[in-house]
């Protein structure tokens, strides 16, 4: 990503400074100085302290990475990922819903069902896909379509980033808790293999309902939680400030999540985070979807089901 398109968040400041002076000397050996030696000293000082500031990061940090809009999003993982992809609309009981894209298409040569939100990389998609939350029609949606995988034996790919389920009146009144539990329920019964990952935010019952899956993989800095470090601070503090402190309180980190068998592995992000090379983060993570598929390859349909249920019952009763 170029460095006049890039945005820093407020801990990067001493890179941003770093870079800032990168860029000045190279517009002065445009016009012939010879600094060259001076850019690649500075280029390399930026790239150690990125470096050792992200080996080090807070879990408000990471939320804030997570949370990055410059992280590559759902349609950015299926047009690097997967070929004829076709997507599907409508729950065929109320409407569509552009919060969360599914459908079917190839992912290594082979037929692949994969759902997930999408946040938007623009004001105007951002508006289209409200901001990756979904309404119950995206989760009745999931429903129908993994319905469809089992069918005809196909497997399951979520690709999860979301703030939460769309919270909305509208939402409520059309049976929101009810559409993600049914979510859920049809990921735990599903025959077929499943595989979840969370690229940036995993957050409440909006995450849970397509990430019920045979193996759940995150991103190096992504963040998985029942609640937002916003919400549970104005609950538990009545105080909307403390989110760093409850962002640490709360064990949202992958390596959390590692650590409590919640998920069963973790990316490593490039230098800086997915969203400094996104080209390479997408690769890593079709390595990763794909060894977590070959995993569960030849499995029998009550096995896969069964071994889903396991992991699932396993969560909290022993630590990894």
């Amino acid at each position: 990503m170029p460095d006049h398109m890039r945005s820093y968040l407020d801990f990067e400041k001493p890179v941003a400074e770093l870079d800032s002076k990168v860029d000045e000397l190279r517009m002065l050996a445009v016009t012939g100085s010879d600094i060259n030696e001076e850019i690649s000293r500075l280029e390399e000082k930026s790239a150690q302290a990125l470096s050792d500031l992200y080996a080090n990061l807070t879990p408000w940090q990471k939320t804030l990475v997570a949370r990055h809009p410059q992280r590559p999003h759902l349609t950015d993982f299926i047009g690097g990922l997967i070929t004829e992809f076709t997507p599907l609309a409508g729950d065929r009981k109320f409407g569509e819903d552009a919060a969360l894209i599914g459908g079917f298409g190839r992912f290594h040569g082979e037929s692949i069902c994969v759902m997930g939100q999408e946040k938007g990389a623009s004001t105007e998609s951002r508006i289209k896909h409200n901001f990756g939350m979904a309404r119950p029609e995206g989760y009745r949606k999931a429903v129908r379509l993994m319905e469809m995988a089992e069918r005809f034996g196909i497997p399951v790919l979520s690709i999860v980033d979301s703030a939460g389920a769309y919270p909305g009146i509208g939402a409520e009144e059309r049976g929101q808790a009810e559409a993600i539990a049914r979510s859920t329920d049809a990921c735990l019964a599903l025959r077929v293999p499943n595989v979840a990952i969370i690229t940036g935010e995993g957050m409440s019952g909006g995450a849970i309902a397509i990430t019920t899956a045979n193996r759940v993989l995150m991103l190096e800095h992504a963040i998985y939680s029942v609640i937002s470090p916003e919400a549970a601070s104005s609950i538990l503090w009545r105080d909307g400030t403390k989110a760093q402190e409850a962002a640490t309180s709360m064990k949202i980190t992958a390596q959390d999540m590692l650590r409590f068998g919640v998920i069963d592995s973790i990316l490593k992000e490039p230098p800086g985070g997915a969203h400094r090379d996104p080209q390479a983060m997408i690769a890593a993570t079709g390595e990763a979807i794909a060894q977590a598929f070959s995993e569960l390859r030849g499995l029998s349909p009550d096995a896969i089901r069964q071994q889903r249920r396991q992991k699932f019952l396993d969560i909290g009763r022993k630590l990894a």
